[in-house]
């Protein structure tokens, strides 16, 4: 289970200056280049949701280019739609990405697209086998046991609630709850729009609904918590800090610090690798893994071409014997030739 990938939580500022450190701290931990897959699910409801996925991965290929990100564009945008989330074809690119995001948009949206979606089950498989996992903004919110519907209460006045999250941490026995916009300000000296728009007070409230046994995890703007399932530590990283409530009380972590994940609760890794994902998934997922680990084929020199065109001509001719001597001078070069059904095929002989 070491392979399991990290996870960074943004509080904010996912595209902002300086947010390219928090990107940073998880893609030096990945081969280069580093294949970037952006989900559009969350802002899939918006006509811009391409041009919204489109700014983040313009953001890491100038900010992160020493790791030359390689970025595909998912466009799960809506079930019942070409760009459905449980089309296999839509979320294909997500199993050969090392780094997969997700961010803006509506949280609630997030959630009744993608839950129980085969892009979901893609994006936790791949994550399984070693791709970093990055959640921003709308998606951090819609991620976790029980989520904020912050528009339908902040802009469209419906009573205090949750709804049901993806459960994203689930997965590692914690019953958490993310909320990020910590410690915004927008609203200035007359509007409390501290935890998420909501305001103190009215978080206060919200805290009460929430079900007995969860953790809430609170992340401050232009700060990023890193979680390091191998080693089941969180790091902060950023400009804020996080504050954690749980029964016990409220835990705050300042920028720079380490604490274990046993610190959101009960912390550990999943029962087995595939725990929860449906088999056709994780075998699509393992399939992908396998191949990428395969070495590239080197491509025949022009001087090998040259005599293995011969070699061709040779036969065609049905002199066997010039045939048989240009295979062996291609043997001798370091080459192999293996004749099929569909013709000769070139390949780099082994090392003895």
């Amino acid at each position: 289970m070491s392979e399991i990938g990290p996870i960074v939580l943004f509080g904010s500022g996912e595209t902002a200056p300086g947010a390219h450190r928090i990107h940073e701290r998880v893609m030096r931990q990945l081969d280069t280049p580093v294949s970037v897959a952006i989900l559009e699910t969350p802002a899939g409801f918006e006509l811009n949701s391409p041009a919204v996925a489109g700014k983040v991965g313009a953001y890491l290929e100038h900010h992160l280019r020493n790791y030359s990100p390689h970025i595909s564009i998912v466009p799960a945008r809506k079930r019942g739609t070409e760009f459905d989330p449980d089309d296999p074809d839509v979320a294909a690119s997500i199993f050969d990405s090392d780094y997969l995001f997700m961010g803006p948009g509506s949280p609630s949206y997030t959630v009744r697209q993608l839950r129980d979606s085969y892009a979901w089950h893609a994006l936790r498989a791949r994550h399984r086998l070693g791709a970093a996992i990055c959640f921003s903004s709308a998606t951090t919110v819609a991620s976790g046991r029980y989520t904020l519907p912050v528009y339908e209460i902040y802009k469209v006045g419906q009573d205090l609630h949750w709804i049901e999250g993806l459960a994203f941490f689930s997965d590692f026995g914690l019953r958490l709850s993310v909320i990020p916009h910590w410690n915004n300000n927008d609203g200035g000296d007359e509007l409390d729009t501290s935890r998420c728009y909501m305001g103190q007070p009215r978080f206060d409230e919200l805290l009460a609904l929430l079900p007995r046994g969860i953790t809430v995890l609170g992340i401050d703007e232009n700060t990023g918590v890193v979680i390091e399932p191998a080693t089941g530590e969180c790091e902060l990283v950023g400009q804020g800090s996080a504050t954690v409530l749980t029964a016990a009380g409220e835990q705050v972590f300042d920028s720079g610090a380490r604490f274990p994940a046993s610190a959101l609760g009960d912390w550990r890794l999943p029962p087995t690798p595939q725990d929860g994902i449906p088999g056709e998934i994780w075998q699509r997922a393992c399939a992908a893994r396998d191949a990428a680990k395969q070495p590239a084929e080197e491509p025949a020199p022009q001087a090998i071409l040259d005599l293995a065109e011969k070699r061709q001509a040779a036969r065609a001719q049905r002199n066997w014997g010039e045939a048989d001597s240009l295979r062996d001078e291609i043997a001798a070069l370091g080459w192999q030739v293996r004749d099929t059904p569909d013709g000769s095929r070139l390949e780099k002989a082994s090392p003895h």
